[in-house]
Order: structure tokens, then C-alpha cells, then sequence
């Protein structure tokens, strides 16, 4: 009986967490289809490369009034180039010019169950990506590129949406482990010499490491630090700056957009929504989950961010099976490609913006109503993606 439970307990803490001993792939016994509680009736088609001219951008809310016209400046047509020591994910200059002479890190990090917050790290990254898993629930890849983070995790398995951001971010890519129909797309991957991965078949032990805490299970007790990833990659060649270009940044704030000093995107009631309110003072926005702050563990303050962006996206529910538990759950294919509607926070205003990604190595850009990269602020990102359709609410205080 013993063993039994042992083996169940054991099972249960491989299924979707990457863990040394994969579960094997069943044979899927349902057909691809897009995720119907996540879905609105919205449309969208991803598009090939093109010169012809974006469309106006479909507003996400239905409190998003027309931007007022004659912008405080004129948003450049194209990317601009950054100073060689300017960092390209924040438009921040850096003290030390050498830190971006090595490629990003994105790291996979847990945001659930809430035993998994606070999390290490997120306060250092450049950017951070918020997304569905699977059950309603939601994972992070964070972006490092001008700070170091002594510790970073809990460390996850990647998702399907991590043969996306690595591309267009020219990352190096950290995490755990996938769920084994996930393996094979990873090992193709045009990133896949950039990979550093615990789990079989890749079996990178050295970047990471356990920490145990009492009442967290092993498999929420993996971390790694920046340091140690980017020696890694360096011994085994992977080194040398990378030409990222798509984003801008602005102090001055575009003229127009909506008040939004609160903002909350709810993926799955009671379980899993991002909260911002905006602190004037700072010039920032202030992170929670379901009315708690959210915490850096290496300081005890709350997450902040300069730009909060939001980017709807076509969510695909695939036959690939991530874990068993609940009579199992299927990985889900973000189509982060082509072009799409979406919104961007900053200085307490809401502004609406198309993303398009016309090439897989492009950096996803933001663009006004005009086809113009939208600035954002010099600061911290993070991106919540999310369905087509999906409600932001956002507004004044809150």
C-alpha cells in the first residue's frame, strides 16, 4: 500500500513540473480546438510578412474612449538604435556597458500554486511574460539582460509559448524540464543550442540547484541565479551581444489614451488575475494576485512595474497532454505571430496599440493607430497575454 501512495505522491509532482523521470506521452484522444472558456467570439488571422498598412487597433474595453489628437511628440516610424550603453529592453543607460554584451536569459519561474510566491528574482528582470499553462492558471518567463539576480525561481518547466519569447528575445532559455510531447519541438528549435534544461534529455544539473522549505514540495524548490546561467552558456560558446531592436522609450507620456490607475485581468476567479494600481509618486505601477501584493523575496517589496502591456493573442488547445492530475490537461499554443490588438500602460493611462510580429525573429513591436512604434517608458515590463476577447478592467483608483 506504501508503495502504491509513494508512487501516486511521486506521479503527482511530475505531471507538467518538468521533473527527471517524464511521463509518457498517451496516445491523445481528442481533437485540437481553440479554448472555448477562454475565448471570446473574437477574431483573428495571423499574417505573413507584408508592406501594406495596419489597421486601426480594436480597443480591449469598452471604456477606451479616442486618443486626443496632436501627440505631445511625434512616435518614430521605425525602431530606433540605442547607445551602446542603453539597455534595448528598457531604455535605461547601465553602468557597466559590458553587461549587454551577452545574450538575454529567459528563465521559467512558477506563479502558482500560492505556495510559490514570493518568487525570486522578478524584480530584476528587464521584462517579465505572463501567460495561461493550462487549468486557469498562469506561468512567468522573465527576461534578464542588465541586471544579475543572485537567486531566480522557483524554476518551472517551459510551455509552449517559450518556442516564442526565446525567438524573438534571442534569449538563452532556462527552465526545469517539458512535458514529453513538448520535447521534440524544443530539441528542433532554432534556439535549440541555447537551452539549458535539468530534466532528461538534456540533464543541465550544474545552473541549478534545490533549496528546501518546510511545507514546499522539491519540485517548487528549484532556483538558479543569472551568474551561474550566463557561465554556463559561455563555456559552451554561446556568448556575444545581441541586436535587439523593436522597442522605443519615451519620458514624455503620448497625449490621449484613458485613465487607468487601476487595472486587473482576471485568468481564472479566485485563482489566478494581475492587479496594477499606480503610484503617481513613483511613476510606477504596483503589482498584486487576488488582493495580496506581490512580493520580491530577495527584499520584501512589491513588484512594480513602468509599462504594463497587454497583447490579445489566438490561445490553441493542442493534443499534447502536460499533466494527469484532474483527468489531465493539454498544452496551450499561444499564436504570438502576425498581428493582433492590444493596450499599453504607462504614467496611470491607457493607450490602445496593434502588436505585430510579421517574422519569428522579430521582437514583437507596438504600434499607434498610425503603424508607429508606441513609446514605452523607460522602465521594467511585463506582459500579460491573453486571449482574444479577454476583459482588462482598468479605470481611476480602485
Amino acid at each position: 500500500m506504501w508503495v502504491v501512495l509513494a508512487l501516486a505522491l511521486l506521479l503527482a509532482g511530475v505531471g507538467g513540473c518538468g521533473s527527471a523521470v517524464p511521463t509518457p506521452t498517451p496516445t491523445p484522444t481528442k481533437t485540437p480546438k481553440p479554448l472555448e472558456t477562454l475565448t471570446s467570439t473574437a477574431t483573428w488571422t495571423p499574417l505573413p510578412p507584408t508592406s501594406t498598412p495596419l489597421p486601426t487597433p480594436t480597443p480591449i474595453g469598452a471604456n477606451l474612449g479616442t486618443p486626443t489628437p496632436e501627440p505631445a511628440f511625434t512616435p518614430p516610424a521605425e525602431p530606433p538604435a540605442f547607445p551602446p550603453d542603453v539597455c534595448p529592453l528598457t531604455g535605461l543607460r547601465v553602468e557597466d556597458p559590458q553587461v549587454l554584451e551577452r545574450p538575454p536569459l529567459a528563465v521559467k519561474i512558477s506563479n502558482a500554486p500560492a505556495i510559490v510566491r514570493p518568487q525570486s528574482g522578478l524584480s530584476l528582470a528587464d521584462v517579465v511574460v505572463e501567460h495561461y499553462a493550462e487549468a486557469k492558471l498562469t506561468r512567468l518567463t522573465a527576461i534578464y539582460l542588465s541586471h544579475d539576480a543572485e537567486k531566480v525561481g522557483p524554476v518551472r518547466s517551459g510551455r509552449q509559448i517559450d518556442l516564442e519569447i526565446p525567438a524573438m528575445f534571442q534569449a538563452i532559455f532556462a527552465c526545469s524540464g517539458f512535458a514529453p510531447g513538448n520535447i521534440p519541438l524544443f530539441q528542433k528549435s532554432d534556439f535549440a543550442d541555447r537551452l539549458i534544461v535539468r530534466d532528461p534529455p538534456w540533464v543541465h544539473q550544474e545552473p541549478f540547484y534545490v533549496i528546501p522549505e518546510q511545507g514546499k514540495p522539491q519540485w517548487h524548490s528549484l532556483y538558479t541565479d543569472t551568474p551561474g546561467l550566463w557561465k554556463w552558456a559561455a563555456k559552451r560558446g554561446v556568448t556575444g551581444r545581441r541586436e535587439i531592436v523593436g522597442w522605443a522609450f519615451s519620458e514624455a507620456a503620448p497625449a490621449g489614451g484613458e485613465p487607468a490607475e487601476s487595472i486587473t485581468i482576471v485568468y481564472a476567479p479566485g485563482i489566478a488575475d494581475a492587479e496594477y494600481r499606480y503610484d503617481a509618486a513613483r511613476g510606477v505601477y504596483v503589482r498584486s494576485i487576488l488582493g495580496e501584493p506581490h512580493v520580491e523575496a530577495l527584499t520584501g517589496e512589491p513588484l512594480t512595474a513602468a509599462n504594463v502591456v497587454v497583447l490579445q493573442a489566438n490561445h490553441v488547445e493542442t493534443d499534447i497532454l502536460e499533466d494527469q492530475y484532474d483527468g489531465g490537461h493539454y498544452s496551450i499554443q499561444i499564436q504570438l505571430w502576425g498581428q493582433g490588438p492590444g493596450l499599453v500602460f504607462r504614467d496611470g493611462r491607457a493607450y490602445p496599440i496593434t502588436w505585430s510580429r510579421p517574422e519569428r525573429p522579430n521582437l514583437v513591436r507596438f504600434l499607434d493607430a498610425e503603424g508607429r512604434i508606441f513609446p514605452l517608458k523607460p522602465g521594467n515590463t511585463w506582459v500579460q497575454l491573453v486571449p482574444l476577447g479577454h476583459p482588462v478592467e482598468y479605470g481611476k483608483g480602485g
